[in-house]
């Protein structure tokens, strides 16, 4: 009996770590894009430095314990110790140098990873304008005259100028396998850019809580060729509806798991107007002390 028991406990313990990784979403461990990429890269190198401390210690401690047991008779007894400079040397130097891998990691990637910069590229890049709404994301793609609701799409290898603001509560945009993770905010701007280095379907989302229709506050960020994308865009183009300011307030009006909706035409002045709304009138941009508030 006990025998089987023992044998249950594998794999039990494997169907409970099953079960606890169900739950995870790794996509920002697989990254589509250069930015997604860099910042993968950002997360394992600091989590290796860390780890350098982390387990160190967790080994330590382990074996003091077994080795300073009050069984060990072996063990060396020092009750006037109070100074060692080997170990003085070791638990200053070596987390101080950890600590200065870790300023530099974070000042490069800090620049690197400016949400702000525009990526460099010999291709045109296409400019997106986001909107976040009760619970929807809302497209505007203000030089091609279209817009879409729950749907990006673009070209691989193009860089995505996006300009991101929200028409309720503060949100966050986030496309995990693209990188980069922004706020939305009412009544101003926030920028982002993004690239995808091959063709894909990925998971858009809202990363900051915004109310009951939150958890289906998603959207699909898809990659295709150029032809893909101009067919894409003709189709948007076929749509029988238009985006104006009095189609605008349905469409803003709250509402949980839209489908997707195309509008072949877009009031060229809407993305400013919803800024301007919550400023009397004037358009604002985040300046450097905003950006302190911004996402990575």
């Amino acid at each position: 009996m006990n025998g089987k028991t023992s044998a249950r406990w594998p794999r039990s313990l494997a169907i409970f770590a099953a079960l606890l990784l169900s739950g995870c979403n790794l996509e920002v461990l697989n990254p589509k894009g250069s930015v997604g990429l860099s910042e993968k890269s950002l997360i394992l190198d600091s989590t290796w430095a860390m780890l350098l401390v982390v387990i160190p210690v967790i080994a330590l401690t382990l074996l003091f314990a077994w080795r300073y047991r009050v069984s060990n008779k072996r063990a060396t007894y020092l009750p006037t110790w109070a100074h060692s400079t080997t170990i003085e040397i070791v638990i200053w130097v070596v987390p101080s140098l950890i600590v200065l891998y870790l300023a530099i990691l974070t000042w490069n990637s800090t620049h690197e990873l400016d949400p702000y910069k525009p990526l460099e590229s010999n291709v045109k890049p296409i400019d997106v304008e986001v909107v976040a709404l009760d619970w929807k994301w809302l497209f505007i793609y203000p030089d091609l005259g279209i817009a879409s609701v729950n749907q990006l799409e673009f070209p691989v290898g193009t860089p995505v100028n996006f300009r991101i603001t929200s028409d309720s509560v503060m949100n966050s945009f986030l496309i995990p396998q693209l990188g980069g993770q922004i706020y939305a905010m009412a009544g101003m701007q926030t920028q982002l850019h993004l690239i995808a280095n091959e063709a894909g379907n990925y998971a858009g989302l809202s990363a900051n809580f915004s109310g009951p229709g939150f958890s289906d506050m998603k959207f699909r960020a898809i990659a295709t060729s150029s032809a893909g994308f101009d067919a894409w865009v003709k189709q948007v183009k076929a749509s029988s509806k238009q985006l104006d300011a009095a189609v605008y307030l349905g469409v803003a009006a709250p509402s949980e798991k839209d489908p997707v909706q195309y509008f072949s035409h877009v009031d060229s002045a809407l993305f400013n107007n919803i800024i301007a709304k919550y400023n009397n009138g004037n358009v604002r941009s985040m300046t450097a002390p905003d950006r302190d508030m911004k996402g990575m």
